[in-house]
């Protein structure tokens, strides 16, 4: 009989002879804050942090384990290196000492180069090119496979010798030790010819290493009828595996490169409906991750027969995710949207577009500096500061200044909160900026903040406040195009496209040639809204070419026999009532196209209200008001913006 839901989750567990204070779990990921193969004070930074937040089994990524699967910037940590074991046991002791146990997940990405101009010749278990990859690998001689096990058991050894208490053996994603477990890549016909080989003597010269420290072995189910490793498969490897060589704990995921790290278009956990049948096929503990946002979500995966529930970038937008959930204040978390903005960018290293605390190495936070317009005036600054403004970066300002005592009114002239990020939240597969706006609306409700909603403050009202930050955000500019056919800034489309679908049946959208959002929901919010056919033309080389991998791979899955037709390097000159104007950019060459409406991506343009600040007031700009930009700077620039004011008042 399962344990209640809600006691199992806050519920201690014990894992290869390590007592767990509960029963989540962040699954591997990384920060790209490593120097030269070493983790920087940042990183231990990081994880002590983390640690503190209350995960139970806190599982360090990015962990390479022989030279030929490093990457030229040396963003992953070099395992395999005694000269950098004292690095390595910082962040072990930055995990332990905040209360969790501390895992080393140990990769050889093989085929993969993650897009990197590697320095070495990828390697797999046969010469079977990966569909991300321009090349066929080097498929390993028997002997190279030999040296991959060594690799693995000196990069085990170090890691638990600089403190880790285990490691994890990732053989998923579609990394080196899954292309040996999948029937899509091993096609080879020695001793290593059976799928398990590989990974089983792996377990066992590590065990033969490390003795009874754990060992974990995380596996993903990869997407397609034919991709060789399909739940079936891990289904009827994982028992046999385990017999050959027994290891502590399986780790089940789903994905490959640019699919593993899902975007906003899943909205609940892949793997959910499949506990019951990954529990059934192993008696080792279960830990099953990716999509897990909501503690009812984590419940259900408990109650279905998972010990354990694991995700990795609610960690990184919320550290406390962990404490949060046990106790049963979900409401304060402030909730990952899968934008994989930030924490996909590793420039410098990785951030997080909704959590201003994380900053790069060497700072305490993202880095943000409110645009001051006019001077601070003699007095204290003391008395309520109004916000104009109640989207992402006014909400974030209110609810840190409240934070520190200030009594705050929010204004915003229309009847809700959100700004544009609203809008963009209802467009099709974007509703996780909701998640962003309802977090921050509640912590208003819970600070006691007034929020005066359908009222644009004048002047005269204005001067009542001795500090006051505009957070106005930006509008979309129209294209101009001659003609007669009904056209649409992408905003306004976004707001109407379910009503126009119907009358319009053809719908074609003009991009910028930035290849970002704006464009990208106008073709899916139309498609959605039931459009017989689109067409993107762009003045670009291409479509969606401004977003990260992982979210264009994944749209371009979803839109994968959809009406959808891109034309690029070209714009359009003219409308009439029924079609539009083509001309080529490069050529000049002049083409027709029908269509019953027509959608412009114009340029996004600070907006703020005219007013002019009086004696002695103090007057911020933050967000889309100074310039256009992500959600990652609005949020900055709120809480920069708090604690300029708070300083002052100080």
């Amino acid at each position: 009989m399962n344990v209640p839901s809600t006691a199992a989750l806050g519920a201690s567990f014990t894992l290869g002879g390590h007592t767990l204070r509960n029963r989540l779990v962040a699954t591997a990921h990384a920060t790209a804050a490593v120097a030269d193969g070493a983790p920087t004070q940042a990183d231990h930074a990081y994880w002590h942090r983390l640690a503190q937040g209350g995960a139970g089994l806190v599982i360090t990524g990015g962990t390479a384990v022989a030279p030929e699967s490093t990457l030229p910037r040396r963003y992953l940590t070099e395992a395999w290196r005694p000269e950098i074991m004292d690095a390595v046991r910082r962040r072990a002791e930055a995990i332990t000492e905040g209360g969790a146990v501390a895992i080393a997940q140990l990769v050889h990405l093989g085929r993969e180069t993650l897009g990197a101009g590697t320095s070495y010749p990828p390697v797999s278990a046969a010469a079977v090119r990966s569909p991300r990859e321009a090349t066929a690998p080097h498929p390993l001689s028997a002997e190279e496979v030999r040296r991959v096990v060594e690799a693995f058991r000196v990069s085990a050894a170090n890691s638990v010798q600089a403190g880790f208490d285990g490691v994890e053996l990732h053989a998923g994603h579609g990394y080196l030790l899954a292309q040996f477990l999948s029937r899509a890549t091993n096609t080879r016909d020695d001793e290593y010819g059976d799928r398990t080989t590989l990974l089983a003597q792996v377990i066992e010269a590590i065990r033969s290493e490390i003795g009874q420290h754990p060992i974990g072995v995380r596996v993903s189910v990869e997407p397609g009828e034919n991709s060789g490793l399909g739940l079936d498969d891990l289904v009827e490897l994982l028992p046999r595996l385990h017999a050959a060589a027994p290891f502590t704990y399986v780790n089940v995921t789903t994905g490959v490169r640019n699919t593993y790290v899902p975007g906003m278009a899943t909205t609940s956990p892949p793997l959910l409906s499949s506990v019951a049948r990954l529990r059934a096929a192993s008696g080792l503990p279960l830990l099953v991750s990716q999509g897990f946002r909501t503690t009812a979500d984590i419940e259900r995966a408990l109650e279905a027969g998972a010990d354990l529930v694991g995700m990795a970038r609610p960690f990184i937008a919320d550290p406390d995710f962990a404490r949060k959930v046990v106790a049963g204040d979900e409401r304060s978390i402030r909730p990952c949207t899968s934008c994989n903005e930030g924490c996909r960018t590793f420039e410098p290293t990785g951030s997080c577009s909704v959590n201003p605390a994380l900053g790069p190495p060497g700072m305490a936070a993202r880095p943000a500096v409110p645009l001051l317009l006019s001077r601070p005036g003699t007095g204290s600054g003391d008395g309520p500061v109004a916000v104009v403004g109640a989207g992402p970066a006014g909400m974030e300002c209110a609810a840190a200044l409240a934070r520190t005592g200030h009594e705050v009114v929010v204004f915003d002239g229309a009847p809700h909160v959100g700004g544009q990020i609203r809008l963009a939240g209802r467009a099709a597969h974007r509703s996780g900026w909701l998640k962003l706006i309802d977090y921050q609306r509640s912590q208003l409700v819970d600070l006691g903040i007034e929020l005066r909603l359908g009222t644009a403050p004048d002047s005269a009202e204005l001067s009542e406040y001795a500090q006051v930050v505009l957070a106005t955000g930006a509008r979309e500019a129209a294209v101009s195009v001659p003609g007669t056919l009904p056209t649409f800034r992408s905003a306004d489309f976004l707001d109407r496209c379910a009503d126009l679908g119907p009358s319009a049946p053809r719908v074609a959208v003009l991009d910028d040639g930035f290849g970002w959002w704006q464009g990208i929901s106008a073709v899916e919010s139309a498609l959605a809204a039931g459009a017989r056919e689109v067409t993107l033309v762009t003045p670009g080389n291409g479509f969606a070419t401004g977003i990260s991998a992982e979210n264009r791979t994944q749209l371009m899955n979803r839109l994968a026999g959809a009406p959808l037709r891109v034309v690029a390097l070209s714009t359009v000159t003219a409308t009439t009532d029924g079609g539009m104007r083509l001309r080529g950019v490069l050529d000049g060459r002049e083409t027709d196209l029908a269509a019953d409406v027509l959608v412009t991506v114009g340029e996004r343009r600070p907006w703020r209200p005219d007013f002019t600040p009086v004696d002695g007031q103090t007057v911020h700009a933050i967000g889309d008001c100074v310039v256009p930009r992500l959600v990652a700077h609005a949020v900055a620039e709120g809480r920069a913006a708090a604690e300029t004011i708070a300083d002052h008042a100080s």
